[in-house]
């Protein structure tokens, strides 16, 4: 597995001007270059995606795509990738922010994302994002089962969608009201909804976890 980002000076040559792009090498070593404009880009296997890697067999047909944002770009994994998605050697959740010089894993193939723009933003004090609020809050995987419980009605942005009753996830998950209880109390205490009230805590936590990413409509 060949590093792109090994080279400085071939990402200076791949995109001059101060372009945000791509880099990778296919099958055959050669260098690839894709600049970003306003739209997704979308990488997998199939030959009809953006970043076409047909040949790495571990990278999925559909595997992440990679999103604008205002001024920044993520990279997104919704799930639907079998080995996941990797920045910087770690595997992400959701979707990660990207920075200039960042390597993303995907299968057996590494792309390199360069964005001159984003080291301009250095100066500027940064605001704590989404996803860092999301990769510091740790939930068990039985509050995160009764949080997927607690934001099933939401699926597809269902509008006029309440959350369900402790009754109904508890009948769901196969689990005693009390436990539902249990869970629901760690998790508001987890995201600082101790100070709202009771009526506003379910539709507030189902808003954090679908906004953050930390329940995504793929296991919805």
């Amino acid at each position: 597995m060949s590093d792109p980002v090994a080279d400085s000076s071939a990402r200076a040559d791949a995109a001059p001007g101060g372009r945000t792009f791509l880099l990778y090498r296919d099958d055959q070593g050669r260098q690839r270059v894709l600049t970003l404009a306003d739209h997704d880009v979308t990488i997998g296997r199939d030959p009809e995606v953006d970043v076409p890697l047909v040949w790495d067999v571990e990278v999925s047909r559909l595997h992440a795509h990679i999103q604008r944002l205002g001024s920044r770009w993520v990279v997104v994994d919704d799930g639907l990738s079998r080995n996941g998605t990797w920045v910087n050697g770690h595997r992400i959740s959701a979707r990660r922010r990207l920075e200039d010089g960042d390597t993303v894993r995907v299968g057996n193939t590494l792309v390199t994302f360069s964005s001159p723009q984003t080291t301009e933003d250095d100066a500027v004090p940064q605001t704590v994002t989404a996803t860092d609020v999301a990769q510091a809050v740790r939930i068990s995987e039985s509050q995160r089962r009764v949080l997927v419980a607690l934001c099933r009605p939401y699926k597809e942005n269902a509008r006029y969608a309440t959350p369900p009753t402790n009754q109904q996830i508890a009948d769901e998950l196969f689990l005693s009201i009390d436990a539902v209880k249990t869970h629901l109390r760690a998790l508001f205490a987890k995201f600082d909804l101790d100070a709202l009230a009771q009526n506003q805590k379910r539709a507030r936590l189902v808003e954090i976890a679908l906004r953050l990413g930390i329940v995504t409509d793929h296991e919805l």
